[in-house]
């Protein structure tokens, strides 16, 4: 994960012509273990336009999918 983060800060820096840190200071990675939900993991990253105040309802948001939103 390390060298993929790595190599798109260096690729996405190249291509704007800057330099400088692209990930958020407080952006971290965590990898799925076995006992997660992953559709409890999949809602929470839908919803973080929402927390964020991008948009008023996740719908409003045009990357969303409705797989992780239904029932089941």
């Amino acid at each position: 994960m390390k060298l993929f983060k790595a190599r798109s800060a260096r690729t996405l820096n190249q291509y704007l012509h800057r330099t400088g840190s692209i990930l958020q200071k407080s952006y971290y990675d965590h990898a799925l273990r076995r006992d997660e939900d992953l559709r409890t993991l999949a809602r929470y990253i839908v919803a973080n336009p929402l927390r964020a105040g991008l948009v008023s309802n996740v719908g409003e948001y045009s990357l969303w999918d409705t797989a992780w939103l239904e029932e089941g």
